[in-house]
């Protein structure tokens, strides 16, 4: 249960990150978003878990 929460606080200071750095950075990139093939966003998504898993697998293992 401790895994869980700090990786929560770790995506929550990544998140503050970005909106407190980068907010015009961020507003442009959900402009964009609307124009982005479903499909390349699913598949987006799907590439960041299977890294995400990956480096969870070597940090771990």
């Amino acid at each position: 249960m401790q895994d869980l929460l700090t990786g929560l606080a770790f995506f929550l200071i990544i998140e503050g990150l970005v909106y407190a750095l980068a907010p015009r950075f961020l507003i442009e990139i959900a402009k964009l978003l609307p124009t982005v093939p479903e499909r390349q966003l699913r598949v987006f998504g799907l590439a960041a878990i299977a890294l995400g898993v990956g480096c969870v697998w070597l940090l771990r293992g």
